[in-house]
């Protein structure tokens, strides 16, 4: 049972460039006064796997099961967890025009992280001046460059 002290603010980017090319992501997570910030970056990827990558290990950062409130500017991502992941299950990991899912070894990892908790999925535009997902950008951008490539 996840209890209302057990609420959890998530908000990742993830980004390339170029894509594919060097790649950052980061995740901001708050909980009550706490917050703490993770990123990391991959020297040959895709925007798609950074943006997947920063919400499974915030959601797999947590230690106990949560309420959390996840936000990205991933419409892929969101779509990926409301929308679609059902069909790709029913169909063994295939999409609609029966190819493999792409991406698939990043969204069982994310899908399995965000099992133990109640995640609410919320998609924000990015770069329209929101403090938390500008952080979050500016964070992974950060990663990427620490790469020594830009």
């Amino acid at each position: 049972m996840v209890s209302e002290d057990d609420a959890v603010e998530i908000w990742t980017d993830g980004g390339c460039k170029p894509n594919p090319g060097p790649g950052g992501w980061a995740a901001i997570l708050r909980h009550g006064e706490h917050e703490r910030t993770l990123s990391g970056a991959e020297p040959a990827t895709t925007n798609n796997r950074m943006e997947l990558t920063a919400a499974a290990a915030a959601l797999e950062a947590l230690k106990r099961p949560c309420r959390v409130a996840l936000y990205t500017d991933s419409e892929y991502v969101k779509n990926g967890v409301t929308r679609w992941k059902d069909g790709w299950v029913r169909r063994n990991w295939r999409n609609a025009a029966g190819d493999p899912v792409a991406n698939m070894d990043l969204w069982r990892r994310l899908l399995d992280a965000a099992r133990r908790h109640d995640v609410a999925w919320h998609w924000v535009r990015g770069h329209t001046g929101h403090p938390l997902n500008e952080r979050a950008d500016e964070i992974a951008t950060r990663a990427r460059e620490s790469l020594g490539k830009t």
